[in-house]
């Protein structure tokens, strides 16, 4: 991918779309710090990421909560363990107050009394949901998903698309979704960049329910209304 040109504002739910093999993924690592660009660069509120300090880095991606395609749940702890660890880890609360904490993010998530279940004793909806509390864990401003819907049957995922919904709400928080699915796409997302393979490129951005009703780019409609024709 290159020249690409857009702004999260703060708020948003922003779709980074397009199809399989696109860049979708990897873009998303080069925006939380995870990955350099080759060229180019990510502004945090006119902070220039990948130019700033290390600390300066450190402090900014305090701020950024991120729930992986898999969850990425350490199979050894308990949720309240895996909810713990980053308020362990950045924060100088006591174990009391952590409890707290971690009760308070997996009841946010719909999960409360699941704090000593272990992953492999959930379901795969509840495994996601378990790993965006943990996302949660040190309140961020920016939350992002890296295809939350993937391997969920459509009520869970339809489930994980109203769960986003009522987060950005109650916490005020910014989110960026990585996705192919339609129903996702459209169901929650209010801004967009939609990248394309062949061309290696943006070719779209904005709300994806005016990109359907207005865009004449074949590519776009194509994405955006292939469940119309399957």
């Amino acid at each position: 991918m290159r020249d690409l040109n857009f702004t999260i504002n703060r708020g948003d739910i922003f779709i980074i779309m397009g199809g399989s093999g696109c860049g979708k993924s990897t873009l998303l690592r080069h925006l939380v710090g995870l990955k350099a660009p080759a060229k180019g660069q990510v502004f945090y509120n006119g902070i220039s990421f990948w130019e700033a300090p290390p600390q300066e880095r450190d402090r900014i991606m305090r701020g950024v909560g991120i729930l992986y395609q898999s969850g990425a749940l350490w199979s050894s702890m308990t949720l309240a363990e895996n909810v713990a660890l980053p308020l362990e880890q950045y924060t100088n609360l006591n174990p009391g107050e952590i409890r707290e904490v971690v009760s308070l993010k997996l009841a946010l998530v719909g999960l409360a009394g699941f704090e000593e279940f272990y992953p492999s004793e959930i379901s795969g909806g509840m495994r996601k949901r378990a790993g965006l509390a943990r996302a949660m864990a040190l309140d961020p401003e920016l939350l992002c998903f890296d295809e939350p819907s993937a391997g969920l049957d459509p009520v869970s995922a339809r489930r994980l698309d109203d769960l986003i919904l009522e987060l950005r709400e109650s916490l005020g928080a910014t989110v960026v979704v990585v996705t192919h699915e339609l129903a996702s796409i459209f169901a929650v997302g209010d801004n967009s960049v939609f990248l394309d393979p062949e061309t290696r490129t943006m070719i779209a951005g904005g709300d994806p329910k005016e990109l359907l009703a207005e865009s004449e780019d074949p590519k776009v409609q194509s994405f955006l209304t292939r469940g119309e024709t399957e």
